[in-house]
């Protein structure tokens, strides 16, 4: 099985208002870059989107190396929340409706195909990919802008 890593990040301003995501896989020494955006939408759904695109991209099972600065993304991933939330038809513990559940059900749909680990990186830090994932995040909501 090939093992992939994945950066994301997303971009919002207004929140909601124009928004933008980026990704990286890397593989192998090959690097591909994924980016896109809308101009109407919240941060949190860019940073589901970004990594949805680059799970998407994948043609076959792959052991994931996942990167991203959002604790909501990973924190929901890797402890069972967003599976938790599908369970009770899209309700948090708390009984509130969980955000997003379109874009939830499609990215638990693609982490089941995969063997996933998650890493969460601070944001604006040091940390080349994530760095250059905002980057194109930011450039893409700004076409919207």
């Amino acid at each position: 099985m090939k093992t992939v890593e994945i950066y994301t990040d997303g971009a919002c301003s207004g929140n909601p208002g124009p928004g933008g995501w980026g990704a990286i896989l890397r593989y192998n020494g090959i690097e591909k870059e994924l980016s896109g955006g809308e101009a109407q939408t919240t941060n949190n759904r860019m940073e589901l989107t970004g990594v949805i695109a680059a799970l998407s991209a994948l043609k076959e099972p792959c052991a994931v190396e996942l990167y991203s600065d959002s604790k909501y993304v990973i924190d929901a991933l890797e402890k069972g929340w967003a599976v938790s939330w599908r369970e009770k038809g899209w309700k948090k513990a708390d009984k509130k409706p969980a955000l997003n559940p379109d874009l939830w059900e499609k990215l638990l749909e693609l982490t089941e195909k995969h063997e996933m680990r998650y890493h969460w990186v601070k944001g604006h830090a040091d940390n080349e990919f994530n760095n250059r994932c905002d980057k194109m995040a930011v450039t893409e909501r700004d076409r919207f802008s």
